[in-house]
């Protein structure tokens, strides 16, 4: 796989640019990936693309922006199924591809805990199966019901389609919690993929392009009889929600399930360094072919439960795991036609045609060439000859050009400078801040962009922002075209003024009384909807579901964060107030303060109001005293590191901060802690030091 640049010479405009162009791009492959079972980007471009995004956060540790790749996980579940809300939320992996990263990953594990460099620590190594994640509940030892993992939050409840599967048991074995969550993997074996699709294409129906999407489209039946007639499997490897641990290492976890009457992996085994990690991942790739299903690499986990507490979560991934991927396959096709997609934010994106070709199975067409300068620097011409590589799925990345099979009549692409829709100028704009030019060319369009209006329309409907059940891209497109919708607010007043319309909605094609009763109940269901999605659907610049989340549990209401923003002049307490919700900083703060300084953007909101309730975001209740309390960590501590601290203080309910503020509620200051310790005492803010903070968060003080 192509090392992704690294980011040392980027300015950090530049970065900014690209880090919101590539967050931005992973949202929408992951509502097909997850959701629909049917990628439209290969596991190769989505991870070239991610391990490019965390470099730049790397180097520009502001850089936490929208759908952050490093935040992300999954998409919404279907509206087929019942949904189910995680008692413990089903969070992704980071991934690693180098020997250099996983030593890294290992280094920074001892760097977090405070550990000696050379201190031992044991961690599983496990095949990382390429299935769909799937979570199984039992009380009293039976099997009460089965999710998805849908969006990490709610996932589809299938648990008549998981009482077909002959390896998960209905009911446990031995000495089992009274409430125990299993967490897997369902799959399929390589030769009943093949015999499934031989079956397929005799009937006349579709074909899988792989046993991933197989094993995915199996489970997610309406009816469980389809289910059952598909041969899938099951491995477990991890717990949610469980009344008593088994055991106390990652391993004797395992060893439980099994004792269970759960399938785990027989490859699984326990390592004691970064070395023994590396080897056990040769062993196993030097297996995967032999294999009788698929894996893409090899997971590594703290095995000590006790230490995975301590290192706790991101928003994302815990820090105590990682994913270590395989390399991806590579092919070389003909590259016919570069075309223009154009986005909300009137961000030009230039998507390659290809002469289709199969790559391990798969036939891929299309690739995003995400900008201007990535043509210009993989010197890519119409009809050149193009190396492409994929690890899975549909769409691969162009990596580079084969010149010496260049055509005398290849054509060097010229990007436009006009919008390909509306056709006003499509600049590269000027950061006034640096004076740099940005990568992305946006359209100056604006609100007269049919494209842009539209494109703001999907989001906003879309799954992780209001989920309305049959208004979808196709919709939206259609009733925009049809004058029916221009924004938001109309979506409301929908029903309202088709009731005075003279050609109703159902007398249109593909409507009914039915289908558009039932439309009016999903829109009817969306007029209060939790803080988080309200604001996310709102399509600020750099304000995806995980930074919609963390200024939802800040401001808590929409009137409180509207206030703020109006006020958030740059220099102003009220920027410096977003700027220090932790996880956000400069970037963010200044797009929300531009986001509400735009008086058609105010305008659409108030008309919006006037239909929707944005609720307070649901999250669990925590019965620590620092619960809901601001908190900033300042100076030296000696029981645990900073970011040891930081985590713990927000697995307790607590918001963390940068600095000290009128809204800090209590700073827990170590030796060495100066102008923020100062700070506080000016403000009257309550401080405590290290010993305090783990009383107060009721850890133990021996």
């Amino acid at each position: 796989m192509t090392k992704p640049k690294e980011p040392k010479k980027l300015a950090f405009a530049q970065a900014r640019a690209e880090h919101a162009r590539l967050g931005e791009e992973i949202a929408r492959n992951d509502e097909r990936y997850y959701r629909e079972d049917a990628p439209v980007i290969s596991d190769a471009e989505y991870d070239v693309l991610r391990r490019r995004y965390d470099a730049l956060e790397k180097q520009f540790p502001k850089l936490i922006t929208k759908r952050s790749l490093s935040k992300k996980v999954g998409a919404v579940p279907a509206e087929k199924f019942d949904k189910v809300r995680h008692k413990v939320p089903v969070l992704s992996l980071s991934n690693v591809f180098a020997d250099a990263e996983v030593e890294d990953f290992v280094a920074r594990i001892h760097r977090f805990l405070g550990l000696a460099a050379d201190a031992p620590l044991a961690m599983t190594a496990e095949p990382k199966i390429d299935g769909l994640s799937c979570s199984l509940r039992y009380e009293a030892g039976k099997l009460v019901q089965a999710a998805t993992r849908g969006d990490g939050y709610e996932g589809e409840d299938v648990t008549a389609n998981v009482r077909t599967i002959g390896e998960i048991p209905h009911v446990l074995k031995g000495n089992a919690p009274d409430v125990l969550e299993v967490r897997g993997e369902v799959y399929m074996r390589r030769a009943d993929f093949a015999a499934l699709n031989a079956r397929q294409a005799e009937a006349g129906k579709p074909t899988f392009a792989n046993p991933r999407n197989s094993a995915a489209g199996s489970l997610r039946q309406l009816d469980p009889s389809i289910t059952a007639g598909r041969p899938l499997h099951f491995f477990a490897y991890a717990w949610g929600e469980i009344s008593a641990l088994p055991a106390d290492t990652q391993m004797g976890m395992v060893r439980a399930f099994k004792a269970y009457g759960f399938p785990i992996n027989p490859l699984t085994v326990l390592c004691h360094s970064a070395a023994d990690l590396l080897h056990h991942y040769r062993d196993i790739e030097s297996q995967r072919a032999a294999l009788p299903y698929d894996i893409d690499g090899v997971v590594y986990k703290v095995d000590s439960l006790a230490l995975q507490d301590r290192l706790g979560f991101v928003s994302r991934a815990p820090r105590w795991a990682t994913a270590h991927k395989f390399p991806a396959e590579q092919a070389t096709t003909i590259l016919r036609d570069i075309e223009i997609q154009v986005g909300r934010t009137g961000a030009l994106t230039p998507v390659a045609r290809l002469e289709p070709v199969t790559v391990g199975g798969v036939v891929v067409a299309n690739a995003t060439l995400h900008n201007e300068e990535e043509i210009k620097r993989l010197k890519v011409r119409i009809g050149d000859t193009v190396r492409i590589q994929r690890a899975g799925d549909v769409i691969p990345q162009v990596i580079g050009v084969v010149f010496e099979k260049s055509p005398k009549g290849a054509k060097e692409y010229k990007f436009p400078e006009f919008c390909p829709v509306c056709h006003s100028a499509a600049v590269r704009e000027i950061d006034p801040k640096t004076g740099r030019e940005d990568v992305v060319r946006r359209c100056t369009g604006g609100l007269v962009c049919p494209a842009q209006a539209v494109e703001r329309l999907k989001h906003f409907v879309s799954r992780h922002a209001f989920d309305i059940e049959g208004l979808g891209e196709k919709q939206i497109e259609q009733f925009y075209a049809d004058g029916l919708i221009s924004k938001p607010a109309d979506i409301f007043a929908l029903a309202e003024r088709d009731a005075k319309a003279a050609t109703k909605l159902r007398d249109r094609e593909g409507y009914g009384e039915t289908s558009v009763r039932n439309l009016f109940a999903a829109i009817e269901a969306r007029r209060r909807i939790p803080l988080n999605r309200f604001v996310y659907a709102l399509g600020i610049r750099h304000v995806g579901e995980t930074n919609a989340r963390r200024l939802a549990r800040h401001f808590e209401t929409f009137a409180a964060l509207r206030a703020t923003a109006r006020a958030a002049k740059e220099g102003s307490e009220a920027r410096a107030e977003i700027d220090n919700i932790e996880g956000l900083g400069e970037v963010v703060a200044e797009a929300v303060a531009d986001f509400f300084a735009e008086k058609h953007n105010e305008d659409e909101l108030d008309a919006l109001l006037g239909y929707v309730t944005p609720l307070p975001m649901e999250e669990v209740i925590s019965a620590s005293p620092v619960a809901g309390k601001t908190i900033v960590f300042t100076g030296s501590l000696e029981r645990m590191t900073r970011d040891e601290a930081k985590a713990q203080a927000e697995r307790l309910g607590a918001k963390v901060a940068a600095s000290v503020s009128s809204k800090t509620d209590l700073v827990v200051a170590g030796p060495g802690a100066g102008s923020k310790l100062a700070k506080a005492a000016e403000l009257g803010i309550e401080t405590i030091d290290e010993e305090q903070w783990l009383k107060l968060a009721g850890a133990a003080t021996d």
